[in-house]
């Protein structure tokens, strides 16, 4: 143990001198080494008295060829040494704007803990509550119904309403119509989601290769497509499609056939109708998605040697991926609960029953025999039935490791 006038040949003298000998050492460091010689700095120029200490040997300093001094350092130097390796300087003061916006961030995150995350709850309220009074009651109620007895003599009550349980849903199970007709609107509503996609996505990549006038004359017709009321569009189709006055048959040369008197043939009618007033959504999203593409993915493919069909499976329907879950979903919803246009071009349905659908088959079952509890039953199979679909197609995109 050495007092701090006498210290060992190799010491320095006086606290100047250590600040020399750290000024130097720092010097040698390189900018990218993280503030060793600041550190040396401080630890020769922070104030206090000097407090003998033990030769204790100092580090050799990264990037120099000089060794660290055998020095005994003061309390003070040592912290100070190590407020600034902290990243502030001796007296505690915030090192630039640096510490200032990181305390402002341990402030911000300390406050949101404080809230115990209930302001993102306070923003999504207001949505929540129309969402509550549009959507979950409704629900609820229709739920609530199927499982009643709920006919036209519990409506203008002359009979009690009694509670069936799965009643209901059993007698629904049991019905071989109902069978069938579910059978048909899978059929229907997946032949109407291919092709409005195919076709949305076809009339999406035209849009990108056609001059400004034709792009806006294309986007303008599926526009008004798109805004045309389904009963409006439907009751045109109707009158196209005529046998004795529509002008379809004629370019054709079918004479009177009648489009909605075979069962296949009106089925392919109603799907005509639906893809119309359906694409445009498609075509306009899926546009959209290929313009934010960056150009040169499309050029590196184009000068890869790739043709147009490969461009888009192997490169714009990948990145599209997202853009095509949620207009795929929309259109699975869409067009397994179409009502009007089976109702109002096939009269209700067909011929015997022969176009029903399960929203049309609803309507009949809850407002054409006033079984409300019945139609209602049917009313929750179908959500249960679009659940199902958008997890699964959900849950298949989730392995494939798509982010949605």
């Amino acid at each position: 143990m050495t007092d701090g006038t006498n210290r060992g040949p190799d010491a320095p003298d006086s606290a100047g001198a250590r600040g020399g000998a750290g000024a130097s050492a720092g010097a040698a460091v390189p900018r990218g080494e993280a503030g060793v010689g600041e550190a040396l700095v401080a630890t020769g120029s922070a104030g206090g008295p000097d407090i003998p200490g033990p030769d204790i040997p100092g580090p050799d300093i990264p990037g120099s060829d000089v060794p660290g001094p055998r020095t005994g350092t003061s309390a003070a130097g040592r912290s100070g040494a190590v407020a600034v390796l902290a990243g502030s300087d001796p007296q505690g003061a915030p090192d630039g704007p640096r510490s200032a916006r990181k305390a402002r961030t341990a402030r911000g995150s300390r406050r949101g803990q404080g809230y115990g995350g209930r302001t993102p709850w306070l923003y999504l309220a207001p949505a929540l509550l129309v969402l509550g009074g549009l959507l979950v009651y409704p629900i609820y109620q229709l739920g609530l119904i199927s499982l009643l007895e709920y006919t036209q003599a519990q409506v203008s009550g002359g009979e009690p309403t009694t509670f069936r349980g799965l009643g209901n849903y059993r007698t629904l199970l049991a019905d071989s119509q109902f069978w069938q007709v579910l059978l048909a609107t899978l059929v229907f509503a997946a032949s109407c989601v291919v092709t409005t996609l195919a076709v949305g996505c076809g009339l999406a990549v035209l849009l990108t290769r056609v001059r400004a006038l034709p792009r806006l004359a294309l986007m303008l017709a599926a526009l008004g497509a798109w805004a045309t009321p389904a009963i409006t569009g439907s009751t045109v189709w109707v009158f196209l499609f005529d046998p004795d006055h529509g002008p379809v048959n004629r370019l054709l040369g079918l004479g009177d056939f009648s489009w909605t008197y075979g069962r296949y043939s009106a089925f392919a009618l109603v799907l005509l109708e639906v893809v119309w007033c359906s694409f445009p959504f498609v075509m306009v999203t899926v546009y959209a998605g290929i313009k934010a593409i960056p150009p040169e993915v499309l050029e590196a493919a184009s000068l890869d040697g790739a043709t147009q069909w490969r461009t888009w499976r192997s490169v714009t329907a990948p990145m599209l991926r997202p853009i095509l879950v949620v207009v795929t979903i929309q259109s699975v919803i869409w067009d397994f609960k179409v009502f009007t246009q089976i109702y109002v071009m096939t009269s209700g349905g067909g011929i015997a029953g022969q176009n029903l659908v399960l929203n049309v088959y609803a309507y009949q079952k809850a407002f054409a025999s006033s079984q409300y509890s019945l139609g209602s039953a049917i009313g929750v199979v179908m959500l249960l039935i679009l659940l199902a679909v958008t997890l699964v197609y959900l849950r298949l995109l989730r392995r494939q490791g798509e982010e949605l």
